[in-house]
């Protein structure tokens, strides 16, 4: 019986890591594992800043609008170029662009010479770059894993992404309490080089389709009219729109919500985001271990529902631990909902425009953040941080349910 179980564990753990026999995408996760633990160090750090600066959520959700805004303006353009690109080479412009930020921010609050507006521009920095990052990381998954492993690497990224979350923003609350935020900024501009080293260490054939460059609002329409003459892609990019506009504002609404309608402080609001993280956790694991049975496009309804109904829970919650539990479920939600939107987008395309389709997905994915942010953070500063989670969940739950009913007729 013993020798059974540890054969079956055997195999769940080679189903569950397959992607890791790969030796490029091994360079590239453990890299990954570093720079992305400074990264949700900074941006916790970066957010429990602004707040103690200006006492303002709407100056918070604001925040979030120039961090993600240039998303929403040149994702589009950004696919076309990483169509055009080795995507090895952009990622370690991008990777060396990230940290440069992150130094810059260190020196600013160094020198106790930081302001509101100064963490603005660094964030729009931040955000240009990732515009450019995001659909050049995701397009390269299948050039280091191939088509029968991708879903896996994209759950095994996932983990690492919101282990990243449990362990950044819990280092990030014990740092802010004893040294201030100046440290996490400047672990996370250490962490990038060891992504720097990852990437580097890769080698791939530079897989770029050779074909005629024309004119960019072109390629970018074609790409458009591509995702449009394929239903599931379509249908896909209808349930993102809705779910990341308004059920993924965690970023803007926990930190208020854990000032103003819990009471509590810094740690609450690190242990809120590390609930989160923990949740995205388990699904990522989740998701990697069935990646081998395919995409189930059911579930991102499901998520979506799941997700709206948890966050006007927690609206109406004032236990503290109870609260913990419902955002830990929304992130293990958000998750699973994201990977299989990812996946149908990736396996759905073909190599000539995924990166177009990346940089929709881009778009929708946190292009839409600036529209969530902009929107949870007014309700906020208008009837209280209670008000931030009934919001973007009845939003979510009201705007899902045409699809839903749409899909049904047909």
């Amino acid at each position: 019986m013993p020798v059974i179980m540890i054969s079956k564990i055997s195999t769940a753990l080679s189903t569950t890591f397959s992607s890791l026999k790969y030796k490029n995408f091994r360079y590239f996760w453990i890299g990954q594992c570093v720079s992305l633990t400074g990264t949700w160090m900074q941006r916790t750090a970066q957010v429990w800043l602004v707040y103690t600066l200006t006492k303002s959520p709407l100056l918070v959700g604001i925040l979030g609008v120039c961090q993600f805004l240039p998303m929403m303006l040149f994702t589009l353009f950004a696919g076309v170029f990483v169509d055009r690109f080795p995507k090895k080479k952009i990622l370690l412009l991008t990777q060396a662009l990230f940290m440069l930020q992150a130094f810059a921010l260190t020196a600013l609050t160094y020198f106790h010479i930081v302001q509101y507006w100064h963490v603005l521009i660094l964030s729009a920095i931040f955000g240009l770059t990732q515009t450019l990052d995001m659909p050049a990381r995701q397009s390269f998954f299948i050039e280091m894993v191939g088509r029968k492993d991708l879903m896996n690497a994209i759950s095994l990224n996932s983990t690492i992404v919101n282990l990243a979350k449990i362990v950044g923003p819990a280092i990030s609350g014990i740092v802010i309490v004893k040294f201030g935020p100046v440290f996490c900024f400047f672990l996370n501009g250490i962490s990038y080089i060891a992504v720097l080293w990852g990437i580097f260490l890769i080698h791939t054939p530079d897989r770029v389709v050779r074909r005629e460059h024309r004119n960019v609002m072109q390629e970018i329409k074609e790409g458009i009219q591509y995702i449009k003459k394929d239903k599931a892609l379509m249908n896909n990019v209808i349930i993102m729109a809705v779910v990341c506009t308004f059920a993924m504002n965690n970023d803007v609404v926990i930190p208020v919500f854990a000032k103003t309608a819990l009471q509590k402080g810094a740690y609450a609001y690190t242990t809120l985001m590390s609930a989160a993280g923990v949740g995205s956790l388990c699904g990522a694991l989740i998701m990697a271990a069935i990646s081998k049975k395919g995409v189930k496009e059911g579930l991102l309804i499901f998520d979506g529902i799941s997700t709206a109904i948890l966050q006007m829970i927690i609206a109406f919650s004032r236990q503290y631990w109870l609260c913990i539990i419902l955002v830990a479920g929304v992130g293990f939600m958000n998750l699973t909902f994201i990977n299989t939107a990812n996946s149908i987008f990736q396996l759905k395309s073909t190599d000539e425009y995924r990166g177009r389709v990346m940089g929709v997905y881009s778009f929708l994915n946190q292009g839409s953040t600036p529209i969530g942010n902009f929107y949870a953070g007014t309700v906020m500063e208008q009837w209280g941080g209670g008000m931030g989670y009934l919001a973007c969940g009845l939003t979510t739950f009201l705007l899902i349910i045409p699809v839903i009913a749409k899909k049904k007729t047909r």
